[in-house]
């Protein structure tokens, strides 16, 4: 036996059926908007860590959001020829050759979501460096003090140090002198110097030169202090 809806029946339906709409199109904006979030990615590695030549570089890019596996290219510019980038967003090589470069980089994911590329430079640090330890002062009759020396690099140096105390006149006396083998990825090592002098006004000026023989590249670093006065003598 069937049963007849009655007008307040049908009106009631319709009214459920128009309250069911909105609810419906907000649970597909939500979906929509969660889908978004999930296909969105992004770089989130925020620089590159500093090169040094002849020692092996390796770094992972890294990415938040989106469907792994992640693919990463250059966009634009470069990274040094003896490095590489990996589809998997490693970097790997050694460097043969001091210099700075800027690169573009962007990842994109399985579902073929695109990062904004992100701009990266990739600096090495310098292959012979030197820093006072103790910087030279009068000791009396004398002149003293110390640096530290850095072979940053992956290769062994023929290092040659010396230090001048320069007069008014322009006279050089050598008050330190070094000949030796700078061992490779040497970090800080202390070179003292120091001498009697004559009385007068001096400049210090502390010259390295660091050969590699494989390559025969030759590096120079200089210190120099300011005038110091050696007083006569009552």
């Amino acid at each position: 036996m069937s049963m007849s809806v009655g007008p307040a029946a049908s009106l009631l339906a319709r009214w459920r059926r128009l309250v069911s709409i909105p609810a419906l199109l907000m649970l597909a904006t939500v979906a929509t908007s969660a889908q978004d979030s999930k296909s969105t990615i992004s770089i989130t590695t925020k620089e590159l860590p500093i090169a040094t030549l002849w020692n092996r570089y390796t770094f992972q890019l890294q990415a938040d959001g989106g469907i792994e596996p992640y693919h990463w290219r250059v966009v634009s510019g470069s990274l040094p020829r003896e490095l590489e980038l990996q589809d998997s967003g490693r970097i790997s090589g050694v460097l043969n050759q001091a210099r700075e470069l800027d690169v573009l980089i962007q990842v994109t994911d399985r579902a073929g979501a695109r990062s904004q590329p992100k701009k990266f430079t990739l600096a090495v640090e310098p292959p012979l460096r030197a820093d006072w330890l103790n910087k030279s002062q009068v000791n009396g009759a004398r002149i003293d003090g110390s640096v530290k020396v850095s072979n940053t690099t992956g290769r062994d140096f023929d290092l040659t140090f010396v230090v001048l105390a320069v007069n008014d006149i322009g006279r050089a006396t050598a008050i330190g002198y070094q000949h030796f083998p700078l061992k490779k990825n040497t970090r800080d090592q202390e070179l003292p110097f120091g001498d009697t002098l004559s009385p007068g006004n001096y400049v210090v000026n502390v010259d390295l030169v660091g050969e590699e023989p494989v390559s025969r590249t030759i590096f120079r670093t200089r210190l120099v202090t300011p005038k110091e006065t050696i007083a006569q003598s009552p």
